[in-house]
């Protein structure tokens, strides 16, 4: 009884496995925040005017934001197929964990969650099935070519990651002053990101070819670089906040953001251990905080009676 009982555990743990390397191979995790940040923008910054009951029922907007993660869970697919060989130095856990899968299946995955976006496109109209084409073959075209080109590389990272975003601005046409300062934010914390994070996986990235800031000019002139766009954001959130005004949390968010960047810039100048990654991973959690900020802000204004 107990030899049976151990090779139904293996089994049951080798397929938890396979589970867990399929969903880190399709970015799964950072897929379900990109999901929830594009339903709070979307409700509560480019559809103020909309009642609750009336975007529960809008069956287009559910179809383009479901067709956007279907489209991103693939290009997290597609970029794992291409740089497979440098996560095995970077992220080696992630790695071990996607070797449970067969490449077959994650590129079958990849077919099968593209085709599903495009059918449901269609089904809105050809217009939604255009946008989505183009996001998938520049979501391919970045993992194939432009991933290992320095600067453009991290300029189309970024921009295939506010697409989506872009999407829905345009389906509801609500271009503002205040929406073009946010756009802006967001874009310059992503590049400072993706720049960091590109300082971290240095040596690895010259190994493989991948031609980034931190190799092309070293680190020295990248951080300088960094401090330039960190103060940059700063006077940005400093504009958004005073404009804004201060009875919103949104406002408090981007007076909180120069406390953040302050020390950012703090922790990429002392240049200590783990200094980069700290500096990485604390942008990160303020974009988190950004978006739950935007929700709390979102259901003050709309529904004050809930707080």
């Amino acid at each position: 009884m107990t030899n049976e009982a151990k090779p139904t555990s293996r089994n049951a743990l080798y397929r938890i496995s396979q589970l867990m390397g399929f969903l880190l191979g399709a970015r799964f995790f950072v897929t379900v925040l990109l999901t929830f940040a594009l339903y709070v923008s979307t409700f509560f910054l480019f559809n103020r005017e909309e009642t609750l009951r009336n975007f529960v029922f809008d069956y287009k907007v559910h179809c383009i934001i479901i067709c956007s993660v279907l489209s991103i869970l693939a290009g997290g697919i597609i970029n794992r197929f291409y740089d497979k060989e440098k996560d095995q130095l970077t992220q080696p856990f992630r790695s071990r964990l996607q070797n449970f899968l067969k490449e077959k299946y994650f590129l079958t995955a990849y077919v099968i969650l593209n085709v599903f976006s495009l059918g449901l496109a269609i089904f809105v109209s050809h217009r939604v099935f255009i946008f989505f084409l183009i996001y998938q073959f520049l979501m391919w075209f970045y993992s194939h070519k432009l991933s290992k080109i320095i600067v453009l590389n991290n300029f189309t990272f970024v921009l295939l990651t506010l697409y989506p975003f872009f999407g829905m601005l345009i389906y509801y046409q609500t271009f503002s002053l205040k929406i073009l300062f946010l756009a802006i934010f967001l874009f310059l914390m992503l590049f400072i990101i993706d720049v960091t994070k590109d300082t971290l996986t240095k040596n690895a990235d010259k190994m493989f070819g991948y031609d980034t800031l931190a190799n092309r000019i070293g680190f020295q002139n990248t951080r300088s670089i960094l401090l330039v766009l960190l103060i940059i954001t700063l006077a940005i959130s400093v504009i958004l906040s005073v404009g804004i005004g201060f009875r919103n949390i949104m406002a408090w968010y981007f007076l909180a953001t120069t406390l953040v960047i302050i020390g950012t810039i703090f922790m990429l100048f002392r240049n200590q251990k783990n200094d980069k990654f700290k500096s990485l991973n604390l942008l990160r959690l303020w974009i988190f905080f950004g978006i739950l900020a935007m929700l709390f802000d979102g259901i003050y204004h709309k529904y004050p009676w809930l707080i």
